[in-house]
């Protein structure tokens, strides 16, 4: 079956639901979907640590939402073929957000004649159908180091193109850095 559309859960005000018993029949939540981002950095590390790439791009969320993990690791393939491509090894790009919260649904009837035969539990606890991360505004996404300034217009084109797969308003944020201001 395929899953609900994003603007089902996107703006939602939620508690983040994290808890996962040790205890399994203490638990309300039987089995924790399997996390869909495969790795959160890529590149060379090396070579941003030692300071080489002072130019930084940083995708960052214009408002409060939650992001699906499937929608980060989309978001991610993407980013990472095209810096590969055009790059290869020369830059440093990672996924900010871990998702932990755990997005649960209650599965409804749907077909003619379905409004007449359920009308649903009220407030229903739901089984978990995957994961997100839920981000504040002003929260960073993604972040890209790169080492030439002209790099960075093409990084920003990949990370403009790359907007509208996450359900929120974003904005992309440039900064240099100093080869000696080396974050760690």
């Amino acid at each position: 079956m395929a899953i609900r559309k994003a603007s089902s859960y996107t703006k939602m005000h939620v508690v983040p639901y994290t808890r996962i018993s040790s205890v399994k029949g203490k638990a309300y939540i039987k089995t924790v979907p399997p996390q869909a981002i495969v790795k959160f950095s890529m590149g060379s590390w090396a070579i941003f640590k030692e300071g080489k790439l002072p130019h930084t791009l940083t995708l960052v969320s214009a408002e409060s939402a939650q992001i699906r993990h499937n929608a980060l690791e989309a978001s991610r393939q993407y980013i990472d073929k095209q810096l590969n491509t055009d790059f290869s090894g020369q830059y440093f790009f990672r996924v900010i957000p871990f998702p932990h919260h755990i997005q649960r649904e209650n599965k409804m009837l749907t077909g003619a004649g379905s409004d007449r035969m359920q009308t649903g539990m009220q407030l229903s606890f739901g089984k978990s159908v995957g994961k997100a991360a839920l981000v504040k505004e002003g929260s960073k996404i993604f972040m890209i180091a790169i080492a030439t300034e002209k790099a960075s217009q093409a990084v920003r084109e990949i990370l403009r193109r790359v907007k509208p797969k996450l359900p929120c308003k974003t904005k992309i944020i440039y900064e240099f850095r100093k080869p000696e201001m080396v974050m760690v």
